[in-house]
């Protein structure tokens, strides 16, 4: 037991800094992809819940697409896909190219990215339908504009009552972070199979990955919970 634990070790007789390395590469990956996953997750639930026909067809067909294909094979899409657009652009802009590679975490951000907006538009679209018709008719007779309707009336609640949704999906996307190992970006799970290809140690090493996936989840549990009782902070005072 004590030699497995000295596989932990840091420096050229451990995997312990590679293993830390991926480890923050994994909650890079998903801190960086939030954000990008929540905005275009907002604007694809705005088109379905417009009352336009064409930008309700084009937010429906967005999240078809991207909830039923496999999110190994939209990984796998973008970032050869957009290798290959990038080259036959450059292509067409340069008489002779360079080859231009496209960078893993970008890719891996942009697919895990789409994916979530997919979900997460789902989430916020069933957030709106929370909102009454009577506080938007209200703050229209008001004299506010659609654009101050929006910021002061619906998203004050519209991003309280998705919490509990986003929070499911971003444990989730922290899990599929895990994918990206596919694509040479050196994560927790790519980082732990070369170390399982060296020492030909495959259970302690996925048991440490497991390890530190369940560590990532219960902080990400704890900021969740805080997160929820600082936007409720308003009900409990209203029921007091």
């Amino acid at each position: 037991m004590e030699s497995l634990i000295q596989l932990l070790a840091w420096g050229p007789n451990g995997w312990g800094d590679e293993i830390a390395a991926g480890t923050a590469i994994t909650v890079a990956l998903g801190i960086a992809t939030l954000p990008f996953g929540l905005l275009l997750g907002f604007l694809i639930a705005l088109a379905k819940h417009s009352g336009g026909r064409t930008a309700r067809m084009f937010g429906n067909l967005y999240t078809t697409v991207f909830r039923g294909l496999p999110e190994l094979l939209t990984l796998l899409i973008i970032y050869y896909g957009g290798q290959r657009l990038i080259q036959e652009v450059q292509a067409l802009l340069v008489e002779d190219p360079e080859p231009i590679e496209v960078n893993a975490f970008v890719a891996g951000m942009v697919a895990l990215g789409m994916v979530f907006s997919a979900y997460s538009s789902e989430v916020f679209l069933g957030a709106f339908k929370g909102i009454t018709i009577g506080q938007i008719e209200a703050s229209r007779a008001l004299g506010l504009s659609r654009l101050l309707t929006l910021r002061l009336v619906v998203l004050p609640q519209l991003w309280r009552f998705a919490l509990p949704g986003i929070a499911n999906l971003w444990l989730i996307l922290l899990k599929e972070t895990s994918l990206v190992s596919v694509i040479a970006l050196p994560d927790l799970l790519r980082s732990t199979f070369i170390a399982v290809g060296v020492t030909k140690e495959p259970f302690f090493f996925f048991l440490v990955a497991c390890l530190i996936y369940l560590v990532l989840a219960m902080i990400s549990s704890i900021g969740i919970g805080w997160i929820e009782r600082w936007a409720n902070r308003g009900e409990r005072r209203a029921g007091a």
